[in-house]
């Protein structure tokens, strides 16, 4: 082993070892990696950031764009309305649901579709009184195998492809992977729905009529006034028996107390915590004249104290806008229950830090975190991606929200009003892209980005939402790891890992070659990032078929596969993440189903590679 090869190996060692703690988000890690590479020599000073202007970075970048505009015209709602059936069973509902998804994956992120179809996810569990994690993690894996199936599905099919093109043997086209990827897609599907949805966990979490983590704890102040001042807290919680309600907790001088003494005197401007059912909400303020906290504009000295995350203008430009639509008020507020995203900017920050009354004029009420119901002070929580946040506004003004924080919504409601004219245009737009792509008319980077073009030409996508509409963390993920990835080529490294296999493990036979490939990518990719993975596997890849004389391209599409099937865990991929709180799953519950699955996948996957890609 040289020097250099010592070298990435450590990097790419420790590389893997955060993305496995996850402390720090990938993109970071990554970032930290192609740094590590650059000062110590593996990656060329003029090289370093090639990976940002490389096909595969700006294909993801334009599909995100694209994939935006499909949902805010409402192409995707009109889909699913006419595709899903309104009254049928549960195996039925599954079928439909997962089946749609994986359609809607193959051709937009994965991430987009299951974030649109989680609502309707939860309607139909609702009506079939099913436990919602029974239709939602049959729906995040549906989407995740129809991602394996085209070139812009997921982004390491395009990692996958810009490899083979570095190779000299030019891109995969858009549909080289469709006769594996939709031969192993169409069998999770079915397996999902006729066995698969039953060893899903039950966790009851869901009420009857939308996402409902159970009790919500919200914080309410004793006004002037009120029946509730000069009474104990004794007399208090005799009065909320009746709704069902409790004090879990008060504020006073904002000194918190957590477990008050029931003989303590409530006075003007206490802060009760209570516990209660949404739907009894207004009959706990009614019933002692209370204020909800969350609706009280801070004063002053409480203004000065807060953290503010964003600058002075953005705060005036967000207050003066809030102003506007005080305007338009009117008593047309809402509950509604968010899902906070794995990339949404909220992470670790809270309702204070954001100004959130100020600038939006809507309402923290409650905070649900895998299920387990928090009672700190709600302004000063630090959000968490997984959470349920239970809001109550206007409409409009939660549905601003939502859009600028990457929230997705868990009840029956759009985030935009459909424009069926827009749609069928945008649709349209997105055909001919994929068309121009397939048949080589031009390039998928070139045909995507001429896509983004004409929605921005269009106002399909509004200029001010283009660049909130791309995952950037993912973007600077696979622009820095390219280049890493290169350095192990490069170094001889990728060459000396696969001798190792293929001499110990392997032992020469290229099935049993193959099939390692496979099962490690899928190892990794449930528990770092699937697009890390492809990149780093794929050198492995291309090395150990000039080890053995066999077809790359077989190896290379069993990392495709691998890469694209992370279930065991619910940190191997953004969808596995988005369905935890709400389907109140656990980490230990994706196996049941997961496992199954991934050995149905090398079951399925291993024979077709032979026969459409043979060695």
């Amino acid at each position: 082993m040289t020097q250099d090869q010592g070298l990435i190996f450590a990097i790419l060692a420790a590389t893997m070892g955060l993305f496995l703690w996850g402390r720090w988000r990938h993109d970071i890690v990554a970032l930290g990696a192609l740094l590590a590479c650059v000062i110590t020599g593996l990656v060329p000073d003029q090289e370093a950031f090639t990976g940002f202007g490389h096909p595969a970075v700006i294909t993801v970048a334009c599909v995100l764009v694209l994939s935006f505009g499909l949902q805010r015209t409402g192409a995707v709602d009109a889909l699913a309305q006419r595709v899903l059936p309104a009254d049928a069973g549960p195996m039925l509902s599954i079928a439909a649901l997962t089946g749609l998804g994986a359609v809607l994956s193959a051709f937009m992120n994965n991430v987009g579709a299951l974030a649109l179809l989680m609502p309707i996810a939860l309607k139909i569990a609702s009506k079939q009184e099913l436990p919602p994690g029974r239709l939602l993690m049959p729906l995040a894996f549906g989407t995740i195998l129809g991602g394996m199936t085209t070139l812009i599905g997921t982004p390491p099919n395009l990692i996958v492809s810009s490899f083979r093109a570095q190779s000299g043997a030019g891109p995969f086209s858009m549909f080289d992977f469709s006769p594996v990827g939709v031969a192993v897609a169409l069998t999770g599907v079915l397996f999902i729905t006729l066995i698969g949805w039953r060893l899903v966990p039950r966790r009851e979490v869901v009420g009857v009529a939308s996402f409902d983590t159970g009790t919500y704890i919200t914080e309410a102040r004793v006004k002037e006034g009120a029946k509730a001042d000069g009474k104990s807290l004794r007399e208090v919680e005799q009065l909320l028996e009746e709704a069902d309600a409790q004090v879990v907790g008060m504020v006073r001088n904002k000194l918190r107390l957590s477990a008050p003494n029931p003989r303590r005197i409530l006075q003007v401007d206490d802060v009760l915590v209570i516990e209660a059912e949404p739907e009894a909400l207004g009959e706990v303020l009614s019933k002692l004249g209370l204020k909800l906290e969350a609706a009280k504009k801070p004063s002053p000295d409480e203004d000065e104290d807060e953290e503010h995350e964003d600058s002075q203008d953005e705060d005036a430009a967000a207050e003066s806008k809030t102003e506007e639509k005080k305007d338009s008020d009117s008593d047309d507020r809402v509950l509604q229950e968010l899902l906070v995203r794995p990339d949404s900017q909220l992470i670790g920050l809270s309702a204070s830090n954001i100004r959130l009354r100020n600038r939006y004029n809507i309402n923290l009420l409650a905070i649900s975190r895998q299920s387990h119901r928090s009672i700190k002070r709600l302004r000063s929580t630090l959000f968490e991606r997984g959470d349920v946040l239970l809001m109550q506004g206007d409409s409009a003004d939660i549905n601003d929200f939502a859009n600028d924080y990457a929230c997705v919504p868990l009840a029956d409601r759009a985030i935009s009003i459909p424009n069926p004219a827009q749609a069928g245009f945008a649709a349209g737009v997105m055909l001919l892209a994929v068309i121009l792509a397939a048949f080589g008319v031009l390039s998928a980077a070139v045909a995507f980005a001429a896509g983004v073009l004409v929605f921005m030409v269009a106002r399909i996508v509004p200029l001010r939402l283009l660049y909130q509409s791309i995952d950037w963390p993912v973007i600077v993920l696979l622009g820095a790891m390219i280049p890493v990835a290169g350095a192990m080529s490069a170094t001889g490294a990728a060459d000396l890992l696969a001798r190792l296999l293929m001499e110990h493990v392997a032992q020469g036979n290229p099935v049993v070659a193959l099939t390692l490939i496979l099962v490690v990518t899928m190892t990794l990719s449930d528990f770092m990032n699937n697009a890390a993975t492809a990149a780093v596997m794929c050198q492995i890849a291309l090395s150990a078929a000039s080890q053995l004389g066999v077809n790359a391209d077989s190896l290379l599409m069993a990392v495709a596969i691998g890469a694209s099937c992370s279930f065991l865990t619910p940190i191997g991929h953004q969808n596995n993440t988005l369905i935890l709180s709400p389907g109140g799953f656990r980490f230990g519950d994706y196996w049941r189903l997961g496992l199954p699955m991934e050995i149905l996948v090398v079951l399925v996957s291993v024979p077709l590679l032979l026969l459409v890609w043979p060695l």
